[in-house]
Order: structure tokens, then sequence, then C-alpha cells
């Protein structure tokens, strides 16, 4: 379990793209560690993931410049106004 928890830590922070992704993939992450170690089991984990995700959508969400990233039809990122 704490494999898995180590390694879902390194990995969904980078799959994000937006600040509201990257602070819910952090906080969700952070949320379910500090969530298990608490209490020992897997519903603490949930628990914690679940509040941990939408603290970290709302912080990521005022961190945002109000700029979106989108994708052209060959697949290329781009920022444009929201």
């Amino acid at each position: 379990m704490k494999k898995i928890l180590i390694v879902a830590s390194l990995i969904l922070p980078l799959a994000a793209c937006t600040q509201t992704e990257k602070g819910a993939a952090i906080g969700a992450t952070g949320g379910a560690i500090v969530g298990g170690a608490a209490t020992g089991n897997v519903r603490g984990a949930a628990v914690g993931a679940a509040i941990g995700g939408v603290a970290g959508a709302l912080i990521g969400n005022a961190n945002e410049p109000g700029r979106c990233i989108y994708r052209d039809r060959y697949g290329r990122r781009y920022e444009a106004a929201c």
C-alpha cells in the first residue's frame, strides 16, 4: 500500500495540465497519505483523498491566472483566455 501511494504521489502531479488539476492531484495524494497514516485503514485514506482533492482544487483554481490550456487539431497544446 505504501509503495502504491508513493508512486501515485510522484506520477499524478506530472499528469495534470492546469493549476486546478495539479492542486487537486497533489491535495488528493497528500490527503490519502495523511488519512491512511492517521487511521491505518483504507477508509481513512479515501476520506483524506477526497478532502485533500477538493481543497487542492480550490487552492489551484485560486492561483490560476484566467488562462486555459487547449489543444489544436494536431494535438499541440496552447494557452488562451478562458
